[in-house]
């Protein structure tokens, strides 16, 4: 084994989009920096594939939307992004005493969407309840997302500056408690309480409030929370930040495995291997872009099974010959525009959670369906006039649902995630399917086991772990600029630049800015 062949300032540990973030702050800034990737590209989970064969569609085929990305970040880098909203807000289609309808929310709300809440409930009294609610989550999110590129604020700092009702109600209270004293209707309910739960298994009324730090990162997102396309797809974003990364000076490497991290005064080496051989760096500083967890083996502890991070979410994938029917009769460009809510009422959200929290796959599978390419056509490449990409994200299906027969029980998971889209259709979507260049249907499927496989995340947790609050808890220790930033572990001289950062989770960068500039801060 090589032994220190050259001293970095920085190594970047996992070449995702928050290590890219880092890469280009840091290079930008003069340091000498070098990203290591496992994969034979950069990207983690925010890659565009062509996964069909015969087919040059791209789909964005794990993470696939934007919102917490800052407009600062990209103004920094130089991103060339094109990020559109979507014309919908949501659908939710509904079958009440034999007969169907559905939610509709405007992107823009108006006379619409206004009309849609008095079909469904029968008054107006659930769209006042609705706007004064999300003018409360806008009170916070105002205050939240100008901290979130700043160094940490403390509790009650934040609190401070929210109105104590508003408080109350999002952060010391279990969403779901909240949801059921704003909202009288159950498919209203189900629609605002899913926001908690993506990418997180918890129950609504869970007293560690999991849920409402998941619900708030949802929601936060440069002040609005809304939730925008990337033009090009996921890799569209990191293809940029690869760009702008290795402009700046960064020299990234992929293919090559990191195996051991190993800390000492004033820096820390970096062992990994390229398939051929091994190779020892040192550095000032390591950046960890893999969860706590990986990261924790990294630095010579032993796996503990026993607090593994576990996802939950179910991930399909379609490619579509044409959009179906609703039963609804709503136009297919307008419910498949924004995100089409499936089986997400209240009582059917916490009746899945109590399923699968007994061991079982949930018999009515919550879960939302996207269609990226009503957004942005340019994703379908030389695609059939009709053609369509459909992603359907599905709740409450924890990886120890499938531990015991991984394929058995993804396929039953896919029928029940089509049957409760099915529900809804004039025509099985099955009838829409498009095939691939050997004839089968072009549909793929991932379940927690394929993504901690194919992107080392353990137990296929999108978020590397449990969400933590933006801020920082009454008593913590804000001594150095790691701790102040929400970076810090054990070792000065590495530092967390992932989703596990305390503000991490889902496509932001804030874990790549935040590291980035407690090293600076170290300087």
């Amino acid at each position: 084994m090589d032994s220190r062949e050259h001293r970095y300032d920085v190594v970047v540990v996992g070449g995702g989009h928050n290590g890219l973030v880092s890469a280009a702050y840091l290079a930008r800034a003069g340091l000498s920096v070098l990203v290591l990737e496992r994969l034979g590209h950069t990207g983690g989970a925010a890659v565009s594939a062509e996964a069909f064969s015969g087919h040059r569609t791209r789909l964005s085929r794990y993470s696939y939307l934007v919102s917490l990305l800052p407009e600062q970040v990209i103004d920094d880098l130089g991103l060339d992004l094109s990020l559109v909203s979507r014309d919908t807000a949501s659908y939710t289609p509904v079958l009440r005493d034999g007969r169907a309808g559905g939610l509709l929310v405007e992107h823009d709300e108006g006379e619409a969407t206004r009309r849609s809440f008095l079909e469904l409930t029968g008054s107006d009294d659930e769209y006042a309840a609705w706007r004064e609610f999300y003018a409360d989550v806008a009170e916070l999110a105002h205050v939240v997302a100008p901290t979130l590129l700043q160094p940490l604020p403390s509790e009650g700092d934040v609190r401070d500056r929210v109105d104590p009702g508003i408080w109350r109600d999002l952060v010391t209270t279990p969403i779901g408690a909240t949801i059921e004293s704003r909202f009288a209707d159950d498919t209203v309910r189900g629609v605002v309480g899913t926001d908690a739960l993506i990418g997180t298994f918890a129950s609504l009324h869970d007293p560690s409030l999991v849920q409402n730090r998941c619900f708030l990162y949802h929601l936060v997102g440069n002040g609005t929370g809304e939730w925008r396309v990337p033009v090009g797809g996921m890799g569209a974003v990191t293809s940029e930040l690869h760009r702008v990364a290795v402009e700046a000076g960064a020299e990234i490497l992929t293919g090559a495995g990191v195996s051991a991290i190993r800390p000492y005064d004033g820096g820390a080496d970096v062992t990994w291997h390229d398939g051929a051989t091994s190779h020892t760096v040192s550095a000032r500083f390591v950046l960890a872009n893999v969860a706590p967890w990986v990261l924790r083996i990294l630095l010579g502890e032993p796996a503990d099974e026993t607090h593994k991070p576990e996802g939950a979410q179910l991930k399909v994938n379609f490619l579509l010959d044409r959009l179906p029917r609703l039963r609804s009769g709503m136009d297919p460009a307008v419910a498949f525009a924004g995100t089409l809510h499936l089986g997400e009422d209240l009582t059917r959200l916490e009746s899945a959670y109590a399923e699968a929290a007994r061991g079982q796959m949930p018999s009515s599978l919550p879960g939302e369906v996207y269609c990226h390419s009503l957004t942005d056509p340019s994703i379908l490449g030389d695609g059939a006039p009709g053609t369509h990409t459909l992603t359907y994200f599905g709740l409450h299906t924890p990886a120890s649902l499938f531990d015991a027969d991984p394929e058995a029980a993804k396929a039953l998971a896919v029928r029940r995630a089509i049957a409760s889209l099915d529900e809804h259709l004039e025509e099985p979507i099955e009838q829409c399917v498009a095939r691939d260049a050997d004839g089968d249907p072009c549909i793929e499927a991932k379940i927690p086991q394929d993504v901690e496989r194919e992107l080392a995340m353990p137990g296929g947790h999108i978020f590397h772990g449990h969400l933590d609050w933006p801020w920082a808890p009454s008593r913590a220790r804000m001594e150095t600029p790691a701790q102040q930033w929400g970076v810090q572990t054990d070792y000065d001289s590495v530092l967390l630049c992932g989703s596990g950062a305390r503000r991490g989770g889902a496509v932001s960068g804030l874990g790549g800015h935040n590291a980035a500039q407690a090293v600076l801060a170290m300087l």
